[in-house]
């Protein structure tokens, strides 16, 4: 008998709320427990989606001593200490950040708040100043030093990369402010940073040189996403009725959301992770979909893409890149793999051992075939509403022999291109024929 009561918690990414309204909750508290028996910053970088604010609110309800909301989990059998602490959660995901002004009016909408509680005296300062002075006042007057958990640290920074100015702006704001950390280590009592991407501009990488980052750590490899084991023990009436409404056995059903979803790999030689919101919107609809490309794929990275010129075809097939260039993203390196990897559009599938060089493709076929879709309007004229329309009748005038319809169709689709062609026009055209063909 399938239960079809099972709360599944989309969109949800506070932990308490998960707990007190009985959703399905995959346990990474084990994880925790580990991290908050040190006392030393960390920062996780992990592709827009995965679950890094529930894990921050995760974090968030173990310093407020909420052993409430642990009962039963992995945490709950370890020798953890449940103190109260004064915490300050800053998250910088809730705003869209057109200039400086958004940028401070977020910074003080949190000052403000921690200000009421511990003193005004520094409010006519700049935000960096009241940060330094509110984590000290918070350690002397509750006597225990003090947690910061700062969820998507460079939202406005990635909103910016197409404004070199802006960039610079918010890059000098946000290095000032994270500075703080450094110069309040003695109040401080746990520093957790999130985002997508890893600056190496920014000075929280360089000033706090005891940060711990880890993003390619295999102890934290499945800290965010779903192994396959936690897939099967947390979801078994969801894959059995999922299995049931598109007439597949159990393990053809497994076979494919692993052919889907499946195959994020975090570092080079641990377990491999399900993109755990297409796990959730798949259970809740039973249809197989491509749902975390749907959410949005940043313009951002095509924009890349055709500045730097780079090869598409090199990028599809998989590329072979040491750490030092794909874990790190400098604006001025027109480079677009750092961004391309950290965003979740590549990951990890080999390593070569004697020459340290990781080789990074597409994790799975929700994220191969999105992207090159996505790709298709920026280098043809084809619309968006047209592509499937194009495509389709491809495939099927390929599968009826209909070779004239099929050239024919294709000499339209190549219709705009320039008749004189230079090594840059060529290219490009050689990239859009690649990604035909491999769409199709």
């Amino acid at each position: 008998m399938i239960d079809l009561n099972s709360k599944l918690p989309i969109g949800i990414q506070t932990f308490e709320k998960i707990r007190k309204g009985n959703y399905l909750y995959v346990d990474k508290t084990a994880l925790v427990g580990k991290m908050v028996s040190t006392s030393i910053p960390y920062f996780l970088s992990r592709p827009r989606r995965f679950g890094k604010s529930l894990l921050i609110s995760t974090f968030e309800a173990y310093f407020l001593g909420r052993k409430d909301l642990f009962e039963g989990l992995a945490i709950s059998q370890m020798e953890v200490d449940w103190q109260v602490y004064p915490v300050f959660h800053i998250d910088l995901n809730a705003r869209k950040y057109d200039s400086p002004a958004d940028l401070i009016a977020m910074l003080n909408q949190h000052l403000e708040k921690w200000e009421a509680i511990y003193g005004t005296e520094k409010q006519d300062r700049q935000p960096e100043e009241r940060f330094a002075y509110i984590i000290e006042r918070a350690c002397v007057q509750t006597g225990k030093q003090v947690v910061v958990l700062v969820d998507e640290y460079d939202k406005p920074l990635l909103q910016a990369l197409d404004n070199l100015p802006l960039f610079e702006e918010y890059r000098k704001m946000l290095k000032a402010f994270y500075g703080v950390l450094k110069s309040a280590d003695r109040y401080l009592r746990f520093v957790f940073l999130t985002g997508v991407t890893k600056f190496s501009q920014v000075s929280v990488f360089s000033d706090l040189n005891q940060l711990n980052d880890i993003s390619m750590k295999p102890q934290y490899a499945t800290i965010c996403g779903i192994t396959r084991q936690e897939l099967e023990d947390t979801f078994i009436p969801e894959l059995n009725r999922l299995a049931e409404t598109n007439e597949l056995t159990c393990e053809e059903t497994l076979n494919k959301m692993t052919a889907l979803y499946d195959g994020y790999h975090f570092c080079e030689f641990a377990e491999g992770v399900f993109n755990p919101f297409s796990v959730l919107n798949v259970f809740d609809g039973y249809k197989f979909s491509n749902y975390w490309f749907q959410t949005g794929t940043p313009t951002f990275l095509v924009e890349l893409l055709k500045k730097s010129e780079y090869d598409l075809r090199t990028l599809i097939d998989g590329v072979e890149a040491n750490a030092s260039s794909f874990m790190e993203y400098r604006v001025d390196a027109n480079n677009p793999i750092p961004l391309i990897y950290q965003s979740g559009y590549l990951t990890i599938k080999g390593y070569d051992k004697r020459f340290g060089n990781y080789l990074l493709k597409f994790p799975n076929d929700e994220v191969r075939y999105g992207f090159m879709d996505f790709l298709v309007p920026y280098y043809t004229s084809v619309v968006d509403d047209e592509r499937g329309f194009y495509l389709g009748k491809f495939v099927r005038e390929l599968e009826s022999g209909d070779v004239d319809a099929f050239l024919t169709r294709l000499q339209a689709f190549f219709a705009d291109f320039p008749y004189e062609l230079n090594e840059k026009t060529e290219r490009h055209y050689q990239v859009v024929f690649y990604l035909v063909f491999k769409l199709m």
